[in-house]
């Protein structure tokens, strides 16, 4: 290219040596030029061919990710699930090709907090140690306000308890803590939740008479946590953004045992299936029968 413009220009063959000297580039340059443009087709991926090519592992991908129930799920879940079904690949690679087809969950902004009142963790090495309580709220079709009771534990993150009613008050409160009872232990009987603490804020009906005397006959130590430090129960507020984002947020629910119902299918579909990141991507259900050596909870 240079070399030939220097010659046409002289009307006589002139060296590539000289004409990069005069004109103080490298013939690395130049070389590199002629490779370019005598390329035909792009460079393909370097490295050994892996064992699924890639249109097979994005058919794969949107295979995992339009797998009902649940939505927006990351590339480190859609990781652990394709391996589950025997596809292996690297992660990075899955989350390579998630990004170039716009598949990817949403991200949002990090926020910059303030100083924590709550600091340390609240998750336990083993079961049954601490769970967590606390309500949220849906609307039905006909404009009722339904309360949604849940009770967490804070180890295998399972859903022991969920139960919604149109009265938010200490009764319906108690009614999920006997459920959950009955799920970890079998039975409701005094002191059969022994060294048992449960995590709850300081909403009326958490600090009732009533619901406080329950704790005491099941044998569970009360462990309020701060006032508006929502952290300090963080383990059941993130499980209401997912219960939020898989099923409240997209469903529509004509009655109260609609409702229930659709919260007691889901809560067992949950325990069976959800994955658990900081549990190596097991299920909590998988997490329990793990731990304690013994076939989980109905």
């Amino acid at each position: 290219m240079i070399r030939e413009a220097v010659a046409a220009s002289l009307a006589r063959p002139v060296g590539l040596v000289p004409v990069c000297r005069e004109l103080g580039i490298a013939r690395a340059t130049v070389y590199a030029q002629r490779a370019r443009a005598a390329r035909v087709e792009p460079p393909g991926k370097r490295g050994p061919r892996p064992i699924v090519p890639d249109p097979e592992l994005l058919a794969a991908i949107h295979s995992v990710l339009t797998d009902p129930p649940f939505l927006g799920e990351g590339y480190r879940k859609v990781h652990a699930r394709l391996r589950y079904r025997g596809i292996r690949a690297d992660e990075e690679r899955v989350r390579l090709l998630m990004r170039q087809h716009g598949l990817q969950s949403p991200g949002r902004p990090r926020r910059e907090l303030g100083p924590r009142v709550h600091d340390g963790t609240i998750t336990t090495l083993k079961p049954d140690q601490m769970w967590g309580t606390d309500a949220t709220s849906v609307l039905l079709l006909d404009g009722q306000q339904a309360t949604v009771f849940g009770v967490y534990d804070h180890c295998t993150c399972e859903l022991l308890g969920i139960h919604a009613a149109l009265k938010a008050d200490r009764f319906e409160a108690i009614t999920t803590l006997q459920q959950a009872t009955r799920m970890a232990f079998g039975s409701v009987g005094e002191a059969i939740a022994a060294g048992l603490k449960l995590r709850h804020d300081n909403g009326s009906q958490f600090v009732s008479r009533a619901f406080q005397a329950e704790l005491r006959f099941l044998g569970m130590e009360s462990s309020p946590s701060f006032v508006r430090a929502p952290e300090g129960n963080g383990c059941i507020e993130r499980f209401w953004r997912t219960l939020k984002e898989q099923l409240l947020w997209i469903q529509t629910f004509a009655t109260l045992d609609e409702l229930n119902q659709t919260l007691k299918t889901f809560q067992a579909h949950y325990n069976q299936h959800w994955l658990i990141g900081r549990h190596g991507h097991r299920s909590p259900a998988a997490v329990r029968r793990d731990l304690l050596g013994r076939p989980e909870a109905a």
